[in-house]
């Protein structure tokens, strides 16, 4: 089988870990050495698919199908678009950020750990590259046990209980997953006489409306479970405090937004018309995801579960500009997960760093940063603002588009989303005051100021900060086809349920029998 371009990107994390097994574990310099290479390497491979990406172009690009299990229809499918590849350059541009940010950080078995984050860079990319249902699925498990290891073994104090209510809720996700995938696939095979997990086929399957709303539950739950939408998040505050800071990082940058590109990729363009209809159920629990994550975040002590509860707002947002169903909200909130991933992934890279220094989170602990290390505090107030969504930086951009979708969308949503934005301004900048102002603390004199190695962590993400906050244009472009496609979808079903009202029972069923012949 020739090996392509994209599947190189997905599976040379995994050849890259074979050297190392055979390395000594006592060199840990020599491990994150070599490992940070690899992922420079896997991140300028993504780079190259943007050589011939045409991004004008709608449908799929570098797609590749060959032949895995043909007995039932599986496939090794391959293809990404727009969205695809914006997010497995995200995954690529944050896997190497966090092994430049574990250097000080792991200080035991490291050799796991590397072997760990590459696996898992693996499951990621593939999660977004899959067009077969279950290669899709088995990279979405594959994913997990990776993470489970992150948390469960360099974590922190409570690590173990944080691990395993991670795997029970996302387990519970994934039977809701293969179970909704499974009666896809018969169905599709009573209909055709076909058994086939490619999901372009399955695009045109035309599934009856009582079963698309249960398949669309089924495949709802699991990706809300993912993202996590309220009331499914609590697992996600434990797992964020208690992972070590790459784990936080790629928790937060890559693995949520499997459950928005979930909706976006299978359950809306697979079920549109049982995605309209529970569309305001999950409008509404957006808006409480918003409003709850955003007074969870304000009365946090500890700094890394301010930032956990944050996400739970932001995710909010998210999931209501998708289910908005117009270009505005959808692209917004396309954009909003690269932006949620660079901002609050460099939240967790500056709590890293302060709990590296101070060995604690409480943000009583801290205070007068400001004049202590300058330099680190300048970048975590960008970084800050870019969260809370400041024009000029990148949260703009995306909560812009998203309030307007809403807006259009029902002007209720809009308003909940405004308070939602007024609320994560009041928390983050109290949170920044205490922390970064006021009186310095006697244990923080002495604290030195970003070293050149964590400034590398973070320059980068500043930069595009920057740059999609003043010039979003090209991002915009590269989700524009991708958006489109989900809202045609969406349309499509709502305007075939508008011609079902307006034409009479008797004329329909003429309609249908001249259909038939």
């Amino acid at each position: 089988m020739k090996l392509d371009l994209l599947s190189l990107v997905i599976f040379f994390p995994v050849i890259g870990a074979i050297p190392i097994f055979f390395m000594s574990p006592k060199n840990k310099k020599m491990l994150f050495d070599y490992t940070l290479l690899i992922t420079l390497i896997e991140f300028l491979f993504s780079l190259f698919l943007l050589k011939d990406f045409k991004f004008s172009l709608y449908g799929f690009q570098h797609e590749h199908i060959y032949q895995w299990i043909p007995a039932i229809g599986a496939s090794y499918h391959i293809g990404i678009d727009g969205m695809s590849l914006i997010l497995i350059l995200l995954t690529t541009f944050l896997t190497a950020l966090g092994i430049l940010s574990s250097y000080n950080y792991i200080t035991h078995k490291a050799k796991e750990y590397v072997i760990v984050m590459l696996l898992m860079e693996t499951g990621m990319i593939g999660v977004f590259a899959s067009l077969d249902l279950l290669l899709f699925y088995l990279f979405w498990e594959l994913m997990l046990i990776p993470m489970y290891f992150l948390i469960g073994i360099w974590g922190h104090e409570r690590r173990v209980y944080a691990a395993f209510k991670f795997v029970i809720y996302t387990m519970a996700g994934s039977a809701l997953l293969i179970t909704g995938i499974l009666v896809l696939y018969f169905y599709n095979h009573s209909q055709t006489g076909i058994y086939t997990f490619d999901l372009l086929k399955l695009y045109r399957l035309n599934v009856p409306y009582g079963l698309a709303k249960k398949l669309f539950l089924a495949f709802a739950i699991a990706f809300a479970i993912k993202v996590p939408i309220f009331p499914f998040h609590t697992w996600l505050p434990d797992a964020h405090v208690e992972a070590p800071t790459a784990g936080s990082v790629l928790l937060a940058g890559v693995l949520l937004k499997m459950g928005i590109y979930g909706f976006l990729r299978f359950a809306f363009p697979l079920f549109p018309a049982a995605a309209l209809h529970y569309a305001p159920l999950f409008m509404a629990l957006g808006i409480i995801g918003i409003i709850y994550g955003a007074f969870m975040s304000w009365v946090q002590k500890d700094l890394k579960k301010l930032v956990a509860y944050s996400s739970v707002a932001h995710l909010g947002f998210i999931v209501l500009g998708i289910f908005t169903f117009n270009m505005y909200g959808t692209q917004g909130a396309i954009i909003q997960m690269v932006n949620h991933g660079l901002s609050t992934g460099a939240l967790f890279f500056i709590v890293g760093m302060l709990y590296e220094r101070r060995h604690t989170r409480l943000i009583e602990e801290f205070g007068g940063l400001a004049k202590v290390m300058p330099v680190f505090s300048t970048i975590f107030g960008i970084v800050m603002l870019s969260s809370i969504g400041l024009p000029g930086l990148n949260g703009f951009i995306g909560e812009f588009l998203v309030m307007l979708g809403a807006f259009k969308a029902t002007k209720v949503a809009a308003f909940f989303a405004v308070l939602g934005i007024i609320f994560a301004a009041v928390y983050m900048l109290t949170m920044f005051q205490r922390v970064v102002f006021l009186k310095v603390k006697e244990k923080n004199l002495g604290l030195p100021d970003i070293s050149l190695r964590e400034f590398f962590v973070l320059a980068p993400i500043l930069v595009f900060i920057f740059w999609i906050g003043v010039y979003p244009k090209p991002y915009l472009k590269m989700t524009e086809p991708s958006a489109h496609a989900v809202i045609y979808q969406i349309k499509s079903a709502q305007n075939a349920d508008r011609l079902k009202e307006l034409i009479k029972p008797n004329e329909m069923v003429s309609i249908n029998r001249r259909n038939a012949r």
